[in-house]
């Protein structure tokens, strides 16, 4: 569950940058938010694979 928790953490940074950047144009959060996004990707591949690991292995 902890990997939960880092997804949760990036989904609430992710919250103000998108906010910055679509309501107040500011170009630097939108380089912010891509940025987490990727993050947010690989954290979700690697549950994805963890997930399916420990499904194989019962």
């Amino acid at each position: 569950m902890s990997r939960f928790s880092e997804i949760k953490s990036l989904v609430d940074s992710l919250e103000g940058d998108m906010d910055k950047f679509y309501n107040k144009n500011n170009k630097a959060a939108g380089t912010r938010a891509r940025k987490t996004l990727q993050d947010l990707k690989k954290v979700a591949q690697e549950v994805r694979l963890e997930i399916q690991n420990k499904k194989n292995d019962n």
